[in-house]
């Protein structure tokens, strides 16, 4: 099942690699911005942007190493990714198609993973982290940065369903207790975490997808059907935007 998942979520996305290059809430962000105060003084290292998307923490990354290797499972959004870098100058990203469970790469090959807005879409997270931690070298950092869950069970079925209704290739978001456990049973010592919000413009949102109709509709409904702690917790408006919970982890291979 987990080929089968990852070639669904291949195609999910090949259509709409550059769509995620030209996204306003995936190329800025604070997130970003800390990703890339880590690689200061790290001007010899080899860096894994795992699950690269549209290559935007390559870019913010490749003038601080000596190498990013932009990895992800969707052929276009490489392709893409090799063209942007090619059109900025940037010549010490490569490119490598793979799904973050089976990485095609050494053990401790490298000094630092970045790992952005990818995870809930992997078939299996915990795979994924142990073979994120398996190509990081002894003692090295790794961020990883995602969309999380809350805690409360009606407000994780709510968000569970947004997402779910507005791209069939995603998995889970998990809680931030969830990221913790999986990342200590994959070999990660967290350091730190760093809690956001980012806001999300309905609009947007769905055509960056290319959401039906159908289902924009359904989960605007959701919407207004939910209750007021609901609505609430994620500050929906009446144009349907909405506030997600993001954290950035902090991790050392332990």
């Amino acid at each position: 099942m987990s080929i089968a998942m990852n070639a669904f979520t291949a195609a999910q996305y090949a259509p709409r690699a550059q769509d995620y290059v030209t996204s306003i809430n995936h190329s800025t962000g604070d997130d970003l911005a800390q990703m890339e105060a880590e690689l200061h003084g790290q001007g010899e290292a080899r860096v894994l942007d795992l699950g690269c998307g549209g290559g935007h923490v390559s870019y913010r990354a490749a003038p601080h190493v000596a190498e990013v290797v932009a990895c992800d499972i969707t052929k276009s959004m490489l392709d893409v990714v090799a063209q942007t870098a090619a059109e900025r100058g940037l010549s010490n990203i490569a490119v490598r198609q793979a799904a973050a469970e089976d990485l095609p790469f050494e053990d401790a090959s490298f000094d630092v993973v970045l790992c952005r807005f990818t995870t809930h879409h992997w078939r299996n997270m915990e795979a994924g982290l142990r073979e994120a931690r398996r190509v990081l070298k002894p003692a090295c950092r790794a961020v990883f940065v995602d969309v999380t869950a809350p805690t409360d069970r009606i407000l994780d079925t709510h968000l569970q369903a947004f997402e779910i209704l507005r791209d069939a290739s995603h998995i889970r978001n998990y809680s931030v207790g969830e990221w913790l456990a999986a990342l200590y049973r994959s070999g990660f010592a967290v350091e730190g975490i760093t809690a956001r919000k980012l806001r999300m413009d309905f609009p947007v949102w769905i055509a960056r997808t290319r959401t039906s109709e159908a289902n924009a509709k359904v989960i605007r409904s959701l919407q207004a059907a939910a209750p007021a702690a609901i609505r609430d917790h994620f500050a929906i408006a009446e144009d349907g935007s909405f506030d997600l919970d993001t954290a950035t982890v902090m991790c050392r291979a332990a």
